[in-house]
């Protein structure tokens, strides 16, 4: 069972594996229950819109790779910021994405970090 981890550094890692193993509900652990999802700049989901954006990443049957360059942390807040490649061939087809997210985290009351904001396409224009 995915659980988010303890330290905030920790959570892209903890996402790549959930998300490699297809397990939607799993990727779900790792967000606040209000947690926002950009789905473009601009654009912005929560709750069950935030599911399927992230159900829609994961149909494209391709594993992710992520790598964090930085973790800056201020009390129960994290910016987390990383590199992230989604390669390989999909139901349809070879698929290349490939990013640098901007990310923030929180420590719940359970000391474990899950993702407030979730953005994938990060410092993309």
């Amino acid at each position: 069972m995915t659980i988010a981890p303890t330290d905030p550094a920790e959570l892209p890692y903890v996402f790549a594996d959930a998300f490699n193993s297809g397990d939607l509900a799993a990727i779900d652990r790792l967000f606040e229950i209000d947690a926002l999802f950009v789905t473009e700049p601009g654009r912005t989901v929560r709750g069950e819109e935030r599911l399927k954006a992230n159900a829609r990443f994961l149909a494209l049957g391709v594993p992710i790779k992520l790598t964090l360059r930085h973790s800056y942390v201020t009390g129960d807040l994290a910016l987390l910021i990383g590199d992230y490649l989604i390669e390989g061939d999909g139901p349809q087809g070879p698929i290349r994405l490939e990013g640098s997210a901007t990310d923030v985290a929180r420590r719940g009351p359970d000391g474990r970090w899950r993702y407030a904001i979730d953005n994938p396409s990060g410092i993309d224009r």
